[in-house]
């Protein structure tokens, strides 16, 4: 078979830990673990959030005149080769000489015109208050979002369009290479009219590019690992119950947190109403049994209902 995985977040660093190397690094040795046993059996492109990374970034830019920051464009792709290095060297360590390993920097489509760029919604970086987050916007040009009870930046968050490097990843899957590739949903990049490319001030959704990179490769399953152990109706309430497998036309008259789970069932069911293949979000630990269906939720085009799970 062939797998699209996508890590989240809590597989580079958990919400009460410090941004370290040496976090990341034990944690990404963690994934790595739950990962090589798919990588020995199957084809597989692992694909990986960058939201903390970009954050950290974002902080030390502040040391720079706003004129000399960088764009979140290069940021992407700093973060890009830092984690990939990481989670490559992981799996390095517990695959055969003979199942190599490659980190693909990934440019991807957006659209110039597309209206996340009217009204910004990606939450990035630390946060402020609401002094400091007001002198920002007037110094930066930043859009500022109140998060409780303080002020974050955000910043576009367009749907992604076409992978530049579709191509080279490919090849490389046909090679029997593992892929890490459209890490924090790849580089956000536009073509000019003459063809040529630009990066663009966005932050593209890892989910949603996950699914298409999952689509274009035409790979039999894309993987959605997480925090939590499936996608639950009513979640963090009383009578909350866990989706077990699940068509995509059922899961979708469901409503989910904007920004968390909600993206996440959009891209799977994306994924499975266009190639036919199934699609599984859960925890990373349970990678292996959301593959056999003994774990997490699994939406797939042979169900037409829902199972619940427990």
């Amino acid at each position: 078979m062939r797998i699209v995985v996508a890590l989240g977040g809590n597989a580079l660093l958990r919400n009460d830990e410090a941004l370290t190397a040496e976090n990341q690094r034990n944690n990404i040795r963690i994934a790595a673990k739950a990962l090589a046993p798919i990588a020995r059996e199957h084809d597989l492109v692992i694909s990986h959030g960058n939201g903390p990374q970009v954050g950290l970034l974002a902080l030390q830019e502040a040391a720079y005149k706003p004129s000399e920051a960088y764009p979140l464009d290069i940021l992407d792709a700093e973060t890009e080769g830092m984690i990939g290095y990481l989670i490559e060297q992981e799996l390095v360590n517990l695959l055969p000489a003979d199942r190599p390993c490659a980190t693909l920097l990934t440019q991807i489509e957006v659209d110039p015109k597309d209206p996340a760029f009217v009204q910004p919604t990606k939450p990035i970086g630390p946060f402020y208050s609401e002094t400091e987050a007001n002198k920002l916007a007037r110094e930066r040009g930043w859009s500022i979002t109140q998060d409780g009870t303080r002020f974050r930046r955000v910043v576009a968050s367009p749907r992604p369009k076409r992978i530049f490097e579709l191509g080279v990843i490919e090849l490389l899957v046909n090679q029997g290479i593992v892929v890490i590739c459209a890490g924090g949903g790849g580089i956000p990049t536009v073509q000019r009219e003459d063809g040529s490319l630009i990066g663009v001030e966005a932050v593209i959704d890892k989910d949603l590019a996950s699914s298409l990179l999952a689509r274009e490769l035409k790979a039999d399953a894309l993987v959605l690992l997480t925090d939590v152990d499936a996608v639950y109706e009513a979640w963090m309430e009383p009578e909350a119950r866990a989706f077990g497998r699940v068509s995509p036309q059922a899961i979708s008259e469901y409503a989910f947190a904007p920004g968390s789970m909600a993206p996440k069932v959009e891209a799977a069911c994306e994924f499975v109403e266009q190639t036919g293949g199934i699609a599984g979000i859960g925890q990373l630990k349970d990678a292996a049994k959301i593959m056999a269906g003994e774990a997490g939720t699994v939406i797939a085009p042979d169900m037409t209902g829902i199972r619940w799970r427990g």
